[in-house]
């Protein structure tokens, strides 16, 4: 049954409640006729006739006055209503017309949305988008309806505009906009209230009230000029003249008028006048653009009091020298022909304008140069099309015509371009010649340095020779000088073969047939020349056949091996087969098939894309489920779409063979089934985590799933190393093979050694399928025969082991008696040592007692030691707040840390020195080359062509980045988008990678030491005002509390250390001593520089001054801390070193004792000098003493003491590592080599232990007796560390709390690197929160903090110890611990500068993570924020540094690397288009002396 609906095409309206229904539905139908509205009644609907105002200004209110025909009354208590858009509704008066409303509150009426032009403000604005009003969004339009409160719907509505005329912010744009509004000449504004303007107004075009100034013709504006006037020479200083209409006149208080000019992005204002009330002349200005084009469009605008817009127009720059080059090549004859509006001239050697040439402008041009010749030879008889350019070639046709000439043959002119190309035909030669090509013009003749060869073409033969009758062979024709000629033409017979000229060389000639024909010759054609090979050189046969192709089913990566049976299967040269997608059009993949023979080739199944097509049959099932299911062909496709039923899943795709032009092979669906292919086979990986199996000499078994789906037996093979394993079964789950009965050796399939040395398993399926199953290992016990070498062999081993064995016996029976005797001595030795050690115990038993937790801070420090460290530290803090920290200036600190060690480096010339200097060309070159490297895509190549070398070291890169940051510091902005760029592609390679956590944790590439240099710079001020005195003060304390105890002079071990390395691992009796030091005249008479004195402060000479120090410190040691309680005040810098004085020890009845290391007093004990100390010179408590200057002017280095000029030596008060190994490794009898004087080897506490061959196990204690026992074992003094720790713990956690809150003092510089490093997290969807920790810690405590912490004297000028190095060690990796998520177990075997802070670790690391997280809290620095602090740290140190030193070093790798850094910069794209490798070139060329045109 069927229902048809038709609908009424004339159905009655009811007029206040707008539906189309019957007469019976409407209410009050009969009472009132308007209410009912019949069809064919004649009767209008009710609309509006007229709104008055339909437009009012935004912020305007008025009465709308709707005059509304036929509009029904209403019953008793009921009203109309005004809807204006989504405003409340609005009582509305009736009218004899219709209706009034006032309009609604100006809260209540809809915002104007802003422009689409985000710059519509802008005073260049119009010029750049046009003065169009469609531009600049003017107003928002609202629906006006009229609504019964009867029935409460609107039956009648239109659009009523609110409009805002100050949106234009042109004369122009105002004028014509489609509202009332009007333009204020001297205030620059649109307005719909002419009379706010004070002097002229232009009123609007479709404003009603027409002014005598009225429409878009009375606006200021600019005129067009000529295509002659609007051109400008670059690099000429000139005025514009621009013709203008309406000009305003400025009052008083108006500024003047300005042309605004937009060169390439850049803006420049450009004073201006009016001459002649209608001209407006710029400036005179140069003009000039970077671009590498003859021509450039600039935009020049015209304003006035300041933004006051008059118009704009384009003017083009142009540059004479490119205008009249070519390939870059300046071209008298270009320049000359040129269009005469350029006034381009030829000036010297260059193209250039006219007016700016100082010499008199050539009328003749050079001869021709010729630079490219192509081809190079052709046929002898002739026609080739030469192609010939070059420069000069002439100013007109005719100036070149009947000169061109190859030798003495003449060649005619076929094409001319003016002065750069021309093109002519070869005639006939008489042999085969090599001649050069010759151009001549009205200056002379020029002939190429490269000659032209006539060649005398021959054919051989051609392969194969025959193919199917469709065509499509690809025939190799071979001979001599096929190569040649500008066209080339094959053919059989009269048919034409398509020639492959690009595959083409000077044997062989690739061609395609064309079509079925029986050939009787070949015939090949080069230009005039023309040549056969007869004798049937090439037959057609029939078109191949495909017959049959199994199997058909193939896994989904393909290469299983098909066997394809046809017929004439031989003459195809590349037959491939192909699967289509199921369009039957698209090909999917293709694989190349293995002929056999005739009628048989392998082919492997072409793979595909299993997962796209399993989800495209999906979709296209569920779409056609969808459609109704009475369609049988619907029904069909639903059944061919389905899945097959005895495989998990599978597609189904057509096959077909590309054979040449064959095409009854390329669509096999009505003779064969589709091919069919289902999941990959998967092979299970031997279990254990070293995937090693043991095989025991049966079969191999490895599993796995779908192993037969679509393979059996001959698709798969399975190798052990190189030998294979033979397959004997394969199930779905299993595959069996027999191992070859020895074990192969450990390589994989290919020959490749292995990890393990074990024989790699690897299945492959097909040609495509590859499986590392794991390695295999024999434990197979294979009967051996021994021959009969081997059995004597063994014979002569058993007698020798005999008679060792004897030997043996003979000398353990002698030993034993010697053992006997020694056992005493090492049981009366071991008496000794246990009593060292209970003494040692007691006595950290007893400091461990006298702790308090509560009294130190929570540190657990020696409570003595603590007070006698808090009250240094307080008098150093009450110093410090008047005197500050020796911070570094700018300078030197920049030095330390990007070149640590360095003191001459060339970057520190003064810069201005080169200023007033005369210039060079490495000057000049250096400039070019600044350019470049502030081209970030020319930057970006050059580090990531450096860091590609191999030869490339960490050095060289740690060098590059230095130095770059050197000369980026006068642009740290540019630097900083740099570095940007630089770590979003170290997170692209770090999140490639299995261990991302791991990026900045090294400085392996450029990007981390730039990092690092970046974050000194931003950091300097902040570390001088800030964070500075708590690293300081935590120096302090460590010093401080090192010199408490006895230090070694030769081997640094301190009693007080956190360094287990640096441990005094002895018991030294020691005690203290005051000394009272004695300063004449009042003054210092110690220089710290030649012909100066430092003078002491009044306070200090009026206080008694004492210094404490240890009977057992060297007098190098005593003088050190002399210095540092005289100059405490004093910059290490600046202080006297320790070898420029001498200690005076002043004695009773004034008789005085100059004090050394090393005199005629020092003991010397078998072989080795102790060193003096106090105790050796008996000194007392309160002994007074005072330093002297040093007498003689030089002093020899004799185990650390300085042997040269006081200038030229090294502090001494501690020896440094490299010469303390010497001394070690010096034997009994050091020499001095210059002297030839033998010295003995020194010690200082302890003597390092000699060889047992020397030493024969006897020891010396520290009063220089001999001792056979061991002091004590060493690592019962570990409890030192604790103690040490326990009483710097509070500096420790101080420093850390300072560095690790987030307060107004934070470094905009951590906010803006922590949130790029979140951001970079958010692009690569790193989820694993330890990652983007690891990132931060790298980042900022790892490449800034640990630095700094290591390295105070970066930052301070101060004097580290090795000892107090080894103790910021610790504290440096106790920081690394603390800033790393990863939990370490820790036990008795960990290290102790591990153990020593794993209690506090924790409480540091929540410190980290608040710090983290505090940072991440803190407001977005926005980009010009950061912008302005680069810019504020670029001018804060210019001129530090000598750039141009800086760039020449760079330039050192550029010379280097120039071959690989100029293919890169060809390579990528935005480079070539910048040509960025020129004008590298061009750098060369400059440091050369050579001119740029010549590069």
């Amino acid at each position: 049954m069927r229902l048809y609906i038709q609908a009424l095409t004339h159905a009655p309206r009811i007029s206040l409640s707008s539906p189309c229904t019957v007469k019976s539905a409407c209410q009050k139908a009969t009472t009132s006729s308007p209410r009912w509205l019949a069809y064919g009644s004649g009767q209008q609907c009710i609309d509006f006739e007229q709104v008055l105002p339909d437009r009012i200004p935004v912020a305007q209110t008025a009465v709308v006055q709707l005059t509304i025909r036929t509009l029904p009354d209403l019953p008793l208590g009921a009203k109309y209503k005004c809807v204006f858009g989504d405003a409340d509704p609005i009582d509305a008066t009736v009218t004899a017309t219709g209706l009034s409303c006032p309009t609604p509150d100006l809260q209540s009426r809809p915002a104007i949305p802003t422009s689409s032009v985000s710059a519509a403000n802008s005073v260049l604005t119009p010029s750049l988008t046009g003065s169009n009003q469609n531009t600049v969004t003017d107003h928002v339009l609202v629906p006006l309806s009229v609504r019964s409160s009867e029935t409460n719907k609107d039956f009648v509505s239109r659009n009523f505009a609110y409009y805002d005329c100050s949106r234009h912010t042109t004369c122009s744009s105002c004028v014509k906009a489609q509202w009332a509004c009007n333009w204020c000449v001297h205030e620059n504004r649109c307005t719909h209230n002419a009379s706010t303007c004070q002097r002229t107004v232009v009123s609007g075009e479709n404003n009603p009230a027409h002014l005598m100034t009225h429409g878009a013709a009375y606006c200021p504006r600019l005129k067009r000029p000529s295509d002659e006037d609007d051109l400008v020479p670059s690099g000429v200083a000139r005025e514009l003249v621009l013709e203008a209409e309406n000009l305003p006149h400025p009052q008083a208080g108006h500024a003047g008028f300005q042309c605004l000019v937009d060169i390439e992005g850049a803006k420049m204002a450009i004073g201006a006048r009016i001459e002649a009330g209608r001209y407006v002349v710029c400036d005179k200005t140069t003009y000039s653009y970077e671009a590498n084009v003859g021509e450039y469009e600039a935009q020049v605008s015209v304003v006035w009091n300041g933004d006051h817009y008059v118009g704009s127009l384009p003017v083009t720059l142009y540059k004479c020298d490119i205008l009249g080059s070519h390939r870059d090549h300046a071209d008298c004859s270009l320049c000359v022909t040129r269009a005469k509006k350029y006034r381009c001239a030829w000036c010297g050697s260059v193209c250039a304008y006219s007016e700016a040439c100082p010499l008199t402008a050539a009328t003749e041009c050079p001869r021709p140069r010729i630079d490219v010749i192509k081809p190079l030879s052709g046929p002898i008889e002739g026609g080739t099309l030469v192609t010939i350019e070059g420069s000069n070639l002439g100013l007109k046709e005719e100036d070149v015509k009947g000169k061109i000439r190859i030798g003495d043959i003449p060649c005619e002119l076929i094409d001319y371009q003016v002065s750069v190309k021309i093109i002519c035909r070869t005639g006939p030669a008489p042999a085969e010649i090599d001649a050069p090509v010759i151009i001549g013009n009205t200056a002379g003749y020029t002939e190429s340095t490269v000659k032209y060869s006539y060649k005398d073409l021959e054919l051989h033969s051609v392969f194969p020779t025959f193919g199917p009758q469709s065509g499509g062979t690809l025939l190799s024709i071979t001979g001599f000088h096929l190569n040649m000629g500008s066209s080339v033409s094959a053919f059989l017979d009269e048919l034409p073969c398509l020639v492959n000229s690009s595959h083409a060389s000077g044997t062989r000639l690739l061609s395609r047939t064309a079509g079925p024909r029986t050939i009787a010759q070949l015939t090949v054609t080069i230009d005039n020349a023309k040549r056969v090979l007869a004798k049937n050189p090439f037959s057609y046969t029939k078109d191949p056949t495909i017959m049959e192709v199994k199997p058909l089913r193939s896994f989904a990566s393909g290469g299983r091996i098909l066997s394809v049976h046809g017929t004439n299967l031989d003459s195809i040269q590349k037959p491939q087969m192909a699967v289509y997608m199921d369009d039957g059009i698209t090909v999917a993949n293709v694989t190349v098939c293995r002929v056999v023979s005739a009628s048989h080739m392998e082919c492997p199944s072409p793979p595909v894309d299993f997962e796209a097509l399993i989800n495209a049959r999906r979709m296209q099932l569920a779409a056609l489920t969808a459609a109704p299911s009475s369609s049988p062909l619907s029904r069909r496709k639903r059944a061919g779409l389905r899945p097959h039923r005895d495989v998990p899943r599978s597609v189904t795709l057509r096959i077909g063979f590309l054979m040449d032009n064959v095409e009854s092979v390329r669509d096999l669906k009505k003779h064969f089934q589709q091919l069919q292919y289902v999941e990959d086979p998967s092979y299970s990986a031997f279990i254990g985590a070293s995937l090693v199996k043991l095989y025991k000499g049966d079969t191999l078994v490895i599993e796995g799933e779908n192993l037969n789906l679509a393979s059996d037996e001959t698709d798969v093979n399975v190798t052990i190393g190189t030998r294979s394993c033979n397959v004997t079964s394969l199930a779905a789950t299993q595959l069996v093979c027999t191992p070859p009965e020895v074990q192969p050796t450990g390589t994989d399939e290919i020959g490749i050694k292995t990890e393990s040395g074990l024989p790699l398993v690897v299945v492959r399926v097909g040609q495509n399928v590859r499986f590392p199953i794991g390695y295999l290992q024999y434990e197979v016990v294979k009967p051996y025969t021994f021959p009969p070498e081997a059995i004597g062999g063994i014979t002569a081993g058993g007698v020798l082991l005999v008679l060792v064995s004897i030997a043996i016996l003979l000398v353990y029976r002698r030993k034993s008696t010697q053992a006997e005797r020694e056992y005493k001595r090492i049981q009366i030795q071991m008496d000794t040592l246990e009593s060292n050690v209970r003494s040692e115990c007691k006595q950290a038993f007893a400091q461990m007692c006298t702790w308090d937790s509560r009294r130190t801070g929570g540190g657990g420090a020696n409570l003595p030691a603590f007070a006698e460290l808090q009250t240094d530290m307080t008098d150093l803090t009450a110093d410090l707040q008047s005197l500050g920290t020796p911070t570094l200036d700018h300078k030197t600190y920049v030095m330390k840390v990007f070149f640590p060690g360095v003191n001459d480096h060339p970057i520190l010339n003064d810069p201005k020195r080169r200023l007033t200097g005369p210039r060079t060309n490495y000057d000049a070159a250096m400039m070019q080359f600044e350019q470049l490297i502030c081209n970030k895509h020319f930057l970006l190549t050059f580090i990531e062509t450096l860091e590609s070398q191999r030869d490339f070291s960490i050095r060289d890169k740690v060098n590059v980045a230095s130095l770059l940051v050197v000369t980026l510091m006068g642009n740290m902005e540019y630097a900083t988008s740099v570095l940007r760029s630089l770590l979003f592609r170290l997170m692209e390679k770090a999140v490639s990678t299995k261990h991302p956590q791991l990026m900045l944790r090294r400085t392996e590439s450029v990007v981390e030491k730039m990092l690092s240099n970046w974050m000194a710079l931003s950091m300097y001020h902040y570390l001088k005002d800030r964070a500075g005195q708590s690293i300081f003060v935590l120096f302090k304390a460590i010093k401080y509390q090192v010199e408490k105890g006895p230090v070694d002079s030769i081997t640094h071990d301190a009693r007080y250390s956190l360094s287990e390395e640096r441990l005094l691992r002895e018991q030294i009796d020691h005690s203290f001593v005051t000394i009272h030091l004695v300063q004449e005249d009042h003054y210092e008479k110690i220089p710290y520089q030649p012909y100066h004195s430092i003078p002491l402060a009044p306070e200090e000479l009026e206080e008694k001054i004492q210094c404490r120090v240890l009977d057992c410190d060297t007098i190098s040691q005593v003088k050190h801390k002399i210095l540092d309680a005289l100059y405490r005040h004093t910059p290490f810098s600046l202080r006297p070193a320790v070898y420029e004085v001498d200690l005076e020890w002043r004695q009773l009845r004034g008789s005085s004792v100059i004090l050394s290391d090393e005199d005629a007093t020092s003991k010397i004990m078998n072989g080795w000098k102790k060193l003096n100390t106090l105790a050796h010179y008996g000194v007392k408590e309160s002994a007074v003493m005072s330093l002297v200057p040093r007498k003689m002017t030089n002093c020899t280095m004799t185990n650390g003491h300085c042997k040269s000029s006081y200038r030229n030596c090294v502090n001494a008060y501690h020896f440094n590592s490299t010469l303390t190994h010497a001394i070690l490794q010096n034997g009994n009898n050091g020499g001095d080599p210059e002297n030839g004087v033998n010295h003995l080897q020194t010690f200082h506490l302890v003597r390092p232990p000699m060889d047992d061959t020397k030493s024969n196990g006897k020891q010396w204690s520290p009063n220089g007796q001999m001792d056979r026992t061991p002091k004590a074992i060493p690592e019962i003094f570990l409890t030192r560390l604790l103690s040490t720790k326990g009483t710097i713990e509070k500096y420790v956690v101080d420093f850390f709390r300072t560095i690790l809150t987030v307060d107004e003092h934070v470094p905009p510089a951590i906010k803006w690197l922590f949130d790029l490093l979140d951001e970079g997290a958010r692009k690569h969807n790193i989820t694993d929160p330890e990652v983007l920790h690891a990132w931060k810690s790298n980042s900022l405590p790892l490449r800034f903090w640990v630095n700094f912490i290591k390295n105070p004297d970066f930052v301070f000028d101060i004097y580290k110890t090795n000892t107090v190095d080894s103790c910021l060690s610790v504290i440096a990796q106790t920081f690394m611990d603390s800033c790393s998520t990863t939990e370490h177990r820790l036990g008795k075997d960990s290290p102790s500068n591990k153990l020593l802070f794993a209690k506090d670790i924790p409480k540091f690391r929540e410190m980290v993570s608040t710090f983290y997280q505090d940072v991440s809290d803190m407001p977005q620095i926005p980009d010009q924020e950061m912008n302005q602090t680069m810019q504020q740290l670029s001018m804060s140190h210019i001129g530090e540094f000598d750039t141009v030193a800086a760039l020449k070093e760079l330039y050192i790798y550029v010379n280097k690397y120039r071959v690989q850094l100029f293919e890169n910069l060809e390579e990528e794209n935005y480079c070539r288009k910048l040509q960025l490798a020129q004008r590298l070139a061009n750098v060369a060329c400059v440091m050369e002396g050579e001119e740029i045109s010549a590069c």
